[in-house]
């Protein structure tokens, strides 16, 4: 069990590396991540955050996610996950995710 978790962490940091230089792929698998809780606790905002990268890098299914899981969260929640968004963008060291 403590190998998968440590292999969950590493794809979840490997993937948080390629965010940080914009692929929008990545950014979406870390949607996914946090809105399935694969190798992570669930957590909306910062599912929503993701895919709200990925929809600015281009990606439909980012689009799509995000519309989906605002339908679970409230406004507060959603305002939270836009301001980690445009702090993850303004942000010069993006690993600190």
């Amino acid at each position: 069990m403590g190998n998968s978790l440590k292999s969950a962490r590493f794809l979840i940091e490997s993937r948080i590396a390629d965010a940080a230089r914009g692929n929008a792929d990545a950014l979406y698998d870390l949607g996914v991540a946090y809105s399935t809780g694969s190798g992570v606790d669930i957590d909306l905002v910062e599912a929503h955050k993701w895919f709200n990268l990925a929809a600015l890098n281009g990606s439909e299914e980012g689009m799509m996610c995000r519309a989906e899981i605002a339908y679970d969260m409230t406004a507060r929640e959603i305002a939270d996950a836009q301001r980690e968004a445009r702090a993850w963008l303004r942000s010069g060291d993006r690993r600190a995710a």
